[in-house]
């Protein structure tokens, strides 16, 4: 091995040695890997490209075009670290090996460093603005101007990656996280048990808020009273999983101050890929000594609402779902791979009467969408989305439930484009549909709060 080269500039060199070492080469993570499934190149695979990590922290190689082009390739879905028998933390490698890509800037052009600036720097870091691009979306599709658009032929004349993407534009929800929840609620029957904090998101609250209302419907009906601080920033995984650790701190830093985790008993994700971040604060401020302690708290009391339910014995629900239906679960991979929590939703949908669970061949597969894969590697995205939804088929389903506001929207593109008729649904929302019925309360939209007098 030659001696390494510890510039201080560097993601991986920073690491410690010994993560990276883990890695036996053994080979058992390859079957499991989507990009290597399809390419069958050792590259594509994640011994592969952990060779071309130790290779840079070895003095080996230096960060290229081609290694960069590498580590964006890959998914980042985590089945490689259920697979490990060694346990490599293959998910702080990844990151750390994007970092290297970014602070390298092999891949800096022009217009990418305009995007990334327009997106991760700008757009993400600001709530509020990310709330008014929704807006603006949403009257771009509520006024027709987006139906206009696309039966008038303009369309044509882009390139066919940008009607491609005009094609995945998500419907935008007419009320928002903020415009649904009141910041303080109390349990829906009896005294409080414990004390929550919801974490409403990104994407989540402008396409997904109903499933933020859903969430806290069954918080209260599970004995909680649960505060929801509007305004919520982005949780960091955006960035940190796209290179820019300052700025994931940052953003960690102001969830934490947002939300302190001494204050609550439990803090509520409902997406995820953003849970699988967020239980991951005390590593990424771990050299941070104002919020070192507080960062492990924070990891301790965050919980994936599945987790959580069936953790404290969630109540099951008295009336059925009508009419009945048959569902099948898609697993998130950084529900299942990230944050190992497999047979908690599976647990809830069974629990919920009227519902026939009908169970899915490779459920644990990565459907393509893995955070922002869909728009960057859309070939490769586009094949595993097939694969998972000639899956579905096969179970027979009308109703298709998972755990993450990238996958729902996923499928729902690829159902859409196949003209295939179903409900995709987060499993939370089956469940408070269910507790819904018991009360005769059957809506599925939530009215915004000053409509709801008898909500608080």
């Amino acid at each position: 091995m030659n001696g390494r080269n510890d510039s201080p500039q560097s993601p991986l060199l920073s690491l410690d040695y010994s993560v990276a070492q883990q890695c036996m080469h053994c080979g058992l993570c390859l079957p499991t890997c989507p990009t290597y499934d399809a390419t069958k190149l050792e590259r594509n695979s994640p011994r592969g490209r952990i060779a071309l990590m130790r290779s840079i922290m070895d003095g080996d190689l230096t960060a290229s075009r081609a290694f960069a082009d590498e580590m964006y390739f890959c998914l980042g879905c985590l089945a490689c670290m259920t697979a490990c028998p060694a346990g490599v933390n293959y998910a702080e490698l990844f990151e750390r090996a994007r970092a290297e890509a970014e602070v390298s800037e092999v891949l800096a052009n022009p217009w990418r460093r305009l995007l990334r600036a327009l997106t991760l720097k700008w757009l993400f870091m600001d709530h509020s603005r990310l709330q008014l691009l929704g807006r603006l979306i949403r009257l771009y599709q509520q006024l027709g101007i987006q139906s206009l658009v696309r039966h008038s032929g303009l369309l044509a004349w882009l390139p066919r990656r940008l009607r491609e993407l005009e094609a995945m534009t998500p419907e935008i929800r007419p009320a928002f996280s903020d415009d649904l929840i009141e910041p303080y609620l109390r349990p829906a029957k009896g005294t409080s048990q414990y004390r929550a904090a919801l974490l409403t998101g990104c994407a989540q609250d402008l396409v997904f808020s109903d499933v933020n209302f859903d969430t806290l419907e069954v918080l209260r009906h599970n004995g909680c009273e649960v505060f929801t601080p509007p305004q919520q920033p982005c949780c960091g995984s955006l960035h940190a999983h796209n290179g820019e650790w300052e700025m994931a701190k940052d953003l960690a830093r102001r969830q934490i101050d947002l939300i302190p985790p001494e204050s609550f008993d439990v803090i509520i994700t409902n997406a995820a890929g953003c849970g699988s971040h967020l239980k991951h604060y005390a590593s990424l401020l771990e050299d941070d000594p104002g919020y070192r302690e507080k960062a492990q708290l924070w990891d301790s009391k965050v919980k994936d609402i599945h987790e959580w339910l069936t953790a404290r014995g969630f109540r099951t629900p008295s009336a059925p779902l009508s009419p009945p239906m048959t569902v099948t679960y898609h697993e998130a991979c950084h529900l299942c791979h990230g944050q190992k929590v497999v047979e908690q939703p599976r647990e809830i949908l069974n629990a919920i009467g009227g519902l026939e669970f009908r169970e899915l061949d490779e459920s644990d597969w990565c459907c393509g969408s893995a955070g922002i894969y869909n728009l960057i590697q859309p070939e490769m995205a586009n094949e595993l989305l097939d694969r998972k939804l000639d899956r579905i088929l096969e179970t027979g389903a009308d109703t298709i439930a998972t755990g993450n506001p990238g996958c729902l929207l996923h499928l729902q593109n690829g159902a859409k484009r196949r003209g295939l008729n179903w409900q995709l649904v987060h499993p939370v929302t089956l469940l408070a549909r269910a507790y819904r019925r018991e009360s005769g309360e059957d809506r599925s939209v939530p009215l915004p709060a000053r409509d709801r007098s008898w909500y608080a």
